[in-house]
């Protein structure tokens, strides 16, 4: 009985009503300057642990069309201290890099937005902390949700 009730009490210890999700920014510090901080809180999901979310950081460029192009730079965590929360930051916007197929000199320039290269940067689906990322001031901060699909499939013996 002793372990139930120690049980209960570490759990409601550690669960935040929803409504006190507004409350959980005072953990997060503003920004500094030439820093920005971007937030976004995610809907309730009946089962968080079947999505993930995509931080896409980059900026909007005047480019060509025809090559790729990616920004140098990467997305670090840090725990916040006496709250034990997540933040996340990008220090700068690295240069740009990007293909080198020719292209007609006068070719039309298109906003474009372009992000930090490398893989997708995932992280756990939270609907009860707010996610928060600082960057420069001039860059953009934009998510997606993924979302499992219900169905599993067998995988065939090799």
């Amino acid at each position: 009985m002793k372990k139930l009730f120690s049980t209960l009490f570490l759990l409601t210890m550690f669960a935040i009503p929803p409504g006190q999700a507004a409350d959980n920014m005072k953990a997060f510090p503003p920004a500094e300057p030439g820093m920005v901080r971007h937030v976004v809180q995610l809907p309730a999901q009946a089962d968080e642990s079947a999505f993930k979310v995509e931080l896409v950081v980059g900026k909007t460029v005047q480019l060509e069309a025809g090559n790729r192009y990616f920004f140098a730079g990467k997305i670090e965590v840090e725990a916040i201290q006496g709250w034990g929360f997540t933040r996340y930051m990008v220090e700068q916007l690295g240069p740009m890099a990007g293909t080198l197929m020719a292209v007609d000199p006068d070719a039309p320039k298109v906003a474009r937005f372009i992000q930090l290269g490398g893989e997708p940067y995932l992280i756990r689906y939270n609907s009860r902390l707010p996610v928060v990322v600082y960057v420069p001031e001039g860059v953009e901060v934009r998510y997606r949700v993924w979302a499992a699909g219900a169905e599993t499939r067998p995988m065939e013996r090799g």
